[in-house]
């Protein structure tokens, strides 16, 4: 088994527990669209042999290729007890948050696990009483496969609602960078202005272009 496989599955088995559940999230610094957080459940006693085998690349999904995130989707699906996502749009990202919306979904997630969890993981955030009762892990998408592996699934669910997107706003490439901030993606919000799905509570420098246009009118303004 490669080295990242190893090592994250042997750090969940340290724990003592059979089922161990992991949550991550992707989006957070995007521009443009949901922000998408995942929770997936491993049955310590089952994965074994045929299951465990495809998880030997297993790693924090910034380290993996596109192709390579794909493949262990298919790995993770087959591998885990239970995986379940939620998708935050931009419009409740504006409205309550985006660190507020992240630790309810976060939340959500590790709750809708089943069977429960004996221990959940989450990646460097304490989610609050509200939670099940879990460990904050610092970097732990680079050391607890339970959370590598929502990492994965969530990157990839985003990153394929976004090349949907794509399709419906052509103009801005979501294609290629997913909603996150390019050049080539600032460059088109500051010449047409932002589409129904970008963050208008994202603190970016070409919403502050359009902003000054018209004597600093609102966004709305600029968009007309």
């Amino acid at each position: 088994m490669a080295r990242t496989g190893r090592k994250l599955l042997a750090f969940d088995r340290r724990l003592g527990a059979r089922f161990v559940a992991g949550a991550d999230e992707a989006g957070r610094g995007s521009l443009a669209g949901p922000l998408v957080v995942a929770g997936v459940l491993f049955d310590y006693e089952r994965l074994r042999d045929h299951r465990v085998r495809p998880l030997a690349l297993l790693n924090d999904s910034k380290q993996v290729s596109p192709a390579g995130r794909e493949t262990l989707l298919r790995a993770v699906a087959a591998g885990a007890t239970r995986i379940v996502v939620r998708a935050i749009p931009p419009e409740t990202i504006d409205r309550d948050g985006l660190h507020r919306s992240n630790l309810r979904a976060l939340r959500e997630v590790l709750a809708a696990l089943y069977p429960p969890a004996e221990a959940c993981l989450v990646d460097g955030f304490r989610l609050g009483p509200q939670a099940p009762p879990h460990q904050a892990v610092v970097d732990g998408d680079e050391r607890s496969a339970a959370i590598a592996a929502a990492s994965i699934v969530a990157k990839v669910v985003r990153d394929r609602m976004m090349r949907r997107m794509d399709a419906l706003y052509p103009h801005y490439g979501f294609s290629s960078h997913v909603g996150y901030i390019t050049p080539g993606h600032s460059a088109v919000v500051r010449e047409r202005g932002p589409s129904e799905i970008h963050r208008r509570s994202f603190q970016a420098l070409c919403y502050a272009d359009l902003a000054r246009i018209g004597d600093s009118e609102p966004l709305e303004a600029a968009r007309a």
